[in-house]
């Protein structure tokens, strides 16, 4: 398939739409031509950061017309390659659409433009007494455009779900420059099909999101958090299935390998958490909800039950401060792990059950072939 280079008609009339900006500078070109994806790098022709509907619509039907590749961008935290203009063209940054557009309290839904970061927008509702569930590692950075094109979860997608969970709605401009709304600001539409999630996780493949209706649920009030050390990562592994099938959901559970843990804390610079010489990985075990009697009872059924493992003291973050640092800890596994190594991250997935299997495959490949991995992520 061939595509057209940008003339300079073509940037004639792009400077010519209100609501634009254009920029050809080697900074700008640079800094689209890569995300988190590896190394790589495709350097694009021009980079355009509308600011209306309206300018995302001329811009994507002058393309079409002209055969200029398109790639939309948000804020380049992927890691599958979706914001790289493999074809080079325009890279449409969706930077500048950052609004908040409308919480509706009583519906318990808002509008917001792709532009906005994750974690701005959870803090915003949180203080309407609302809660946005889905929180990817990269959420203090990420767009929330880009997490509904590609369908982003967090670790406490094992209660709450994942993006495709919580769009209702989404104002979409095709590659034609036509608008539409993919669907109503209701929890059931059954009317025609189902436009909203084929354009969630379509990692823009499909369209330029332009506005997103989320539903809210009611702030979560508590949470509790312990991080259990364990003597075998395979154990830990099983651990996780055991919990579930004894009838606990917790709003996350998550998998660290003691290289994980253990480089985190040197990249972050602290020595909070004790690890002894003989543990192997850890499970960080998170419950939330508004009672907290029930809460302390939920969590001290799990920390017994998981006494029936080879594991080592149970640490309880007491403090907001002592949760925080167990977190922070987590999001920031991938960068540490990634300032050690040539680097290679692989987003696996298996039936929960499967776990152990999981982590004795890996173990046994990088032995066979003479490479280090480092197991972590949402065992939930």
């Amino acid at each position: 398939m061939s595509y057209n280079s940008i003339q300079e008609a073509d940037l004639a009339y792009f400077r010519s739409l209100p609501d634009l900006q254009v920029l050809t500078d080697r900074e700008h070109l640079e800094r689209c031509a890569s995300d988190e994806t590896e190394d790589l790098v495709y350097l694009p022709e021009l980079v355009l950061q509308p600011v209306t509907t309206e300018a995302v619509s001329a811009i994507l039907r002058h393309c079409q017309e002209r055969r200029i590749p398109v790639t939309p961008r948000g804020a380049g935290t992927g890691l599958s390659g979706g914001a790289l203009p493999v074809y080079g063209g325009v890279v449409l940054d969706m930077k500048r659409f950052n609004r908040i557009l409308q919480v509706d309290e009583r519906n318990f839904q808002v509008t917001v433009e792709p532009g906005v970061i994750t974690k701005e927008l959870q803090d915003h509702v949180q203080s309407r007494g609302l809660f946005y569930p889905p929180d990817p590692s990269s959420h203090g950075s990420c767009f929330i455009g880009g997490n509904v094109s590609e369908n982003s979860g967090g670790p406490r997608a094992v209660k709450y779900g994942v993006v495709k969970d919580y769009v209702l709605n989404l104002e979409l401009v095709l590659p034609s420059g036509e608008v539409i709304w993919t669907g109503a600001n209701v929890l059931k539409n059954a009317t025609g099909y189902n436009l909203t999630q084929l354009i969630v996780g379509s990692e823009g493949t499909l369209g330029v999101v332009t506005k997103i209706v989320l539903r809210l649920i009611p702030a979560v009030r508590e949470r509790l958090l312990m991080l259990v050390p364990f003597r075998s990562a395979e154990e830990a592994c099983r651990a996780v299935n055991a919990i579930f099938l004894a009838g606990y959901t917790p709003s996350a559970l998550e998998f660290m390998e003691r290289d994980a843990i253990d480089w985190a804390m040197r990249y972050v610079e602290t020595s909070a958490i004790p690890l002894q010489e003989d543990i192997q990985a850890h499970l960080l075990i998170e419950t939330d909800g508004n009672n907290r009697d029930q809460l302390y009872a939920d969590m001290e059924a799990i920390s017994t039950l998981l006494q029936q493992y080879d594991i080592d003291e149970i640490l309880f973050a007491d403090t907001h401060a002592q949760q925080d640092l167990l977190w922070i800890l987590r999001r920031r596994v991938g960068e540490a792990v990634k300032s050690h190594s040539i680097y290679k991250e692989e987003d696996t997935v298996v039936p929960r059950a499967e776990l152990p299997a999981l982590l004795h495959a890996v173990k046994r490949i990088g032995a066979a072939y003479g490479f280090r991995s480092v197991c972590y992520g949402h065992a939930g």
